[in-house]
């Protein structure tokens, strides 16, 4: 009897962190948009690399491999400060798999320590009740795991069956929000998947997306009718999410080009492992400087530097943060060249 009373009492202080959690970081959420709406000389969302190497090897996947060393500590924590000195407001901790470095939460507390939005992209596979613990004493305050089918398969291993386990630790331990983001398109096996994912994402008490697999450029490629079916059941689904905005990603599932101003290298930046500064995760090598020389100047062009690659683009989060600057500031300059640090350098995804 004892024991199941300390239990409700842990559940109870568990759910009531978590709701305060929530609150301050909704507060600075909506503090950050009236920023950004303010003013256009800062960065709103910064990706960084503190790790490249991945546990796993997804098929789909373009942005691991499985020999990198983690980036030290306290090189991670310059790359930090010059990203709070341009006035950051969100900072994702991505990779790679960001809970293979040893010291993820000392960068969680150094983002947090600079008064910046702490998130963090990851497999999941590393997760375990210790491990959330230590989570939330580092201030983490979003999650976001990826899962691709109800059961693995020779594409992808980061399935419901294998994961659910470390979801239900989530629900009971979390005191940072998780979204759960199903997918959707080129090699994946039954579309049906994204739907049972979507739901059981919903009954553990988190947010739910849905993204849409883009070819090696980031790139869009069509769905079918069942598939944009499923994908717009998911969105209804997710509508606590901020993925209700974008509009986006309706066009991206019926492979139509949009119109938009992509900010990336201005509003939206992507730190690499090796410290430069790249449009996005599927765009690395442009402009491929890095970041203790990227000044105020080189992220104003950007914002008015017109992307290639935007019209088919499906990278959601750069597209989020368009919105916030979509009806300002024509763009009406041409990408500088490729930086000399980024040739030669076999990971850059470059469209044409």
């Amino acid at each position: 009897m004892a024991t199941e009373k300390r239990s409700v009492q842990a559940s109870g202080s568990v759910k009531l962190r978590r709701k305060l959690r929530f609150l301050t970081t909704r507060a600075r959420e909506l503090r950050m948009i009236g920023k950004a709406l303010i003013s256009t000389k800062h960065p709103v969302l910064v990706h960084i690399i503190p790790m490249r190497r991945c546990n796993l090897d997804c098929g789909y996947c373009n942005e691991y491999d499985q020999v990198s060393k983690p980036v030290p500590i306290d090189e991670m924590k310059r790359r930090l400060d010059y990203l709070a000195a341009m006035g950051t407001s969100i900072i994702t901790i991505s990779g790679g798999e960001p809970l293979m470095h040893p010291q993820i939460e000392e960068v969680i507390k150094h983002i947090r320590s600079h008064g910046m939005i702490a998130g963090m992209i990851t497999n999941g596979f590393l997760l375990s009740k210790d491990r959330i613990a230590s989570l939330n004493g580092a201030g983490l305050e979003h999650l976001q795991i990826s899962i691709d089918n109800v059961t693995p398969d020779e594409v992808s291993k980061k399935s419901l069956k294998t994961l659910d386990s470390r979801l239900e630790w989530l629900s009971q331990y979390a005191v940072f929000q998780v979204n759960i983001n199903s997918v959707l398109g080129s090699g994946v096996k039954n579309p049906e998947d994204a739907l049972v994912i979507a739901h059981r994402a919903i009954e553990l008490g988190f947010t739910s997306t849905v993204g849409i697999i883009h070819d090696g450029m980031g790139q869009l490629k069509a769905l079918n009718d069942r598939q944009i079916a499923i994908f717009e059941e998911v969105m209804n689904l997710g509508k606590r999410s901020f993925s209700r905005f974008n509009q986006f990603q309706h066009n991206v599932a019926r492979g139509k080009e949009h119109n938009w101003r992509c900010r990336s290298g201005s509003r939206y930046l992507y730190i690499c492992e090796d410290g430069l500064v790249h449009w996005c995760s599927q765009q690395r090598g442009y402009p491929g400087i890095p970041l203790s020389q990227y000044t105020p100047e080189m992220r104003h062009r950007e914002f008015f530097t017109e992307k290639f690659c935007g019209p088919r683009c499906t990278v959601s989060c750069v597209q989020q943060i368009g919105i916030l600057d979509n009806w300002r500031g024509p763009q009406n300059l041409k990408p500088m060249p490729m930086s000399p640090e980024s040739v030669g350098n076999d990971l850059v995804q470059i469209g044409k």
